[in-house]
């Protein structure tokens, strides 16, 4: 009976996951970023393949650990993962635990990555160079995925956990930091790991993962050692079964247990309009858990980011951590309104509260993030001992605070993207609605915009020293005016519409006619775009900015990857140029056919002339 409920549940939620999927597809964006994903994907597949053929199998355990990985920290940067099934859509159901775990399990299989990371586990039959092996590589590679699969749901439902804590959010803050700036900055500690000859420390401990243990059975079978390939599936399959049932344990807290508020420590004292917006928002900042994680992430993103080179001996990157940590704060932080949804209510409904709550929300980011910035930067641009980079530092902080501060406030009113309210948040903070992809899309945007706010200052810093401080102070206070001016005047003449999008989102009609005047482009237009937006990051921050900070900064000794360090004198600047006109003409292509196509969908041109 338990077996017929379970394999009934499992097949209908693989049909309710394929039907999600089929929707996904008749998205336009979806659809771009599921092609792009799949593309990716198959190309690494396709690479670990290769690696398998060559018979390298140190390198080749080493990639299966790397896949693990992709699993396991991949969906903590995709908002939680893909959670089309949330199990709180199943909490009235008389489903037992392990019914609803083995049936989302088995509907989280029929995706794109998990086909994907099967063919690249296919290696483990190109790797077994016999039959006798290549039997036993067939239930390895399936327990494996099994494997990938649930550690990841696993790693998404503790991080969940965490993030319900203020101490775990601001540790899965710290993690979640460390992991992306090394997809960035990794090189560093990949260059001294090589440098000190441990790449066999690298595949002895890849082969103790858990990851490696589907190759080492099969190089057992091949060797002839059945009771060790034996033990190593058998291993496999417990692993798979704790981990289900620890998923299963951590399901049901998730689907049972509830928040209750608790009194406040302080109440609001403020004596006017200003002062209480400002207190709140500041509260939003130290209460919020997922606020407080994003605060942290950025810190701790710009400090890692900027201290990994270090490990090569480079120092020349840490006086510009507390610019990067802004940067990431101000990508973080695009879409407050957004992140209020129907709370917002409270602040249209208060007669003239739009300015006063625009200003409370920009001084709140710069109490949160101006102190601590200006702290860093301070303390290791004295540690690095690069004299040279004071006046460009001091510069670019002020500059770009103010301009953060200013477009965070006007991006997310300009480009609110509902998300879930925060009484309504699932057991998965990560998963903030249905709008990830396009959440995403603004933090990439963002990352660009905020950036740019300290090129004047920058280049006066280049050209005149210490001249560019009074620049920078100068840019930032204007941009923090102007786009706060920008953004309070938006809110009362379309803050009904703000409202309506936050409570209801967008409607299947508004949603046909965002897509409609992309749609009606060429396919090959539409994919380009979707690259360049995807890609555009390489050629203009690491392959631009970086060694442009190398050489403004003196370091001339890092090489890398950096294609512009490999030229010769004045070549140098000249690759770094054309690399940051590659980066920014992709931006712009991309955006411009998003933009275009935008305005000329039907019945946009009326909607901006009743604006």
């Amino acid at each position: 009976m338990a077996l017929a409920l379970t394999y009934g549940t499992s097949r209908t939620l693989v049909r309710m996951r394929l039907a999600a999927f089929r929707r996904a597809l008749e998205d336009q964006f979806r659809r771009s970023w599921i092609v792009t994903g799949g593309f990716v994907g198959l190309a690494l597949a396709g690479g670990t393949l290769w690696v398998a053929a060559r018979g390298d199998q140190d390198t080749l355990v080493v990639v299966l650990g790397l896949w693990m990985l992709g699993w396991v920290v991949g969906p903590l940067f995709a908002g939680g993962g893909d959670e089309t099934l949330k199990p709180e859509y199943f909490t009235m159901m008389p489903l037992p635990p392990h019914t609803l775990s083995t049936g989302l399990l088995v509907a989280a299989l029929a995706g794109v990555a998990p086909a994907i990371s099967l063919i690249a586990l296919l290696s483990l039959v190109v790797a077994s160079g016999g039959v006798v092996a290549g039997l036993v590589a067939v239930p390895a590679l399936v327990l494996q995925l099994l494997c990938f699969v649930l550690a990841s749901r696993l790693a998404v439902a503790v991080y969940g956990v965490l993030l319900q804590v203020r101490a775990g959010a601001v540790i899965a803050a710290l993690v979640n930091a460390f992991i992306l700036a090394f997809a960035a900055q990794g090189w560093a500690l990949i260059v001294a790991f090589v440098s000190t000859d441990v790449q066999g420390a690298f595949a002895t401990a890849a082969r103790i993962a858990p990851s490696g243990w589907g190759l080492v059975a099969v190089e057992s079978a091949g060797r002839g050692e059945w009771l060790q390939a034996v033990g190593l599936l058998l291993g496999l399959a417990v692993l798979a079964l704790a981990m289900l049932v620890a998923w299963s344990a951590l399901l049901v807290r998730r689907t049972t247990v509830s928040l209750t508020g608790r009194k406040p420590r302080r109440l609001l004292a403020a004596r006017s309009p200003e002062g209480a917006a400002a207190a709140k928002e500041l509260r939003s900042w130290t209460r919020d858990l997922l606020y407080g994680h994003r605060a942290v992430f950025a810190i701790a993103y710009g400090l890692f980011f900027c201290l990994m080179p270090l490990a090569i001996g480079v120092k020349s990157m840490l006086p510009w951590a507390g610019p990067a940590a802004v940067v990431m704060a101000g990508s973080m932080a695009a879409n407050l309104y957004g992140a209020d949804g129907t709370a917002f209510w409270t602040t249209l409904m208060t007669p003239g509260s739009s300015r006063p709550d625009v200003r409370a929300r920009q001084r709140a980011f710069l109490l949160v993030f101006g102190p601590s910035t200006l702290l860093i930067t301070v303390v290791l641009t004295w540690w690095s001992g690069v004299t040279s980079a004071w006046p460009l530092v001091l510069s670019v902080l002020p500059a770009l605070l103010g301009g953060a501060a200013g477009l965070v406030v006007a991006c997310s009113v300009y480009a609110a993207v509902p998300t879930t309210d925060a009484h309504k948040r699932s057991g998965n903070p990560l998963n903030s609605g249905e709008n990830e992809g396009e959440t995403m899309g603004i933090v990439y945007v963002m990352l660009v915009l905020v950036a740019t706010t300290c090129a004047p200052a920058l280049v006066v810093a280049l050209y005149t020293g210490w001249w560019g401080v009074p620049v920078g102070v100068a840019s930032g206070v204007l941009a923090w005016w102007y786009f706060g001016r920008v953004a309070a005047r938006r809110l009362d003449v379309r803050g009904p519409e703000l409202l309506t999008l936050l409570r209801h989102g967008r409607s299947p009609a508004e949603q046909a006619k965002k897509t409609a005047g992309l749609d009606a482009l060429p396919r090959w237009r539409r994919t380009l775009a979707g690259f360049c937006l995807g890609f555009g990051a390489i050629p203009l921050f690491p392959q631009a900015l970086v060694p442009a900070i190398f050489k403004l900064t003196g370091n001339d000794d890092t090489k890398s990857w950096f294609l512009a360090l490999y030229q010769d004198g004045l070549w140098q600047w000249v690759v770094i140029a054309v690399m940051a006109a590659l980066g920014l003409s992709m931006y712009g292509f991309g955006g411009l056919t998003y933009y275009r196509a935008r305005k000329r969908a039907p019945g946009v041109s009326v909607v901006a002339a009743a604006e």
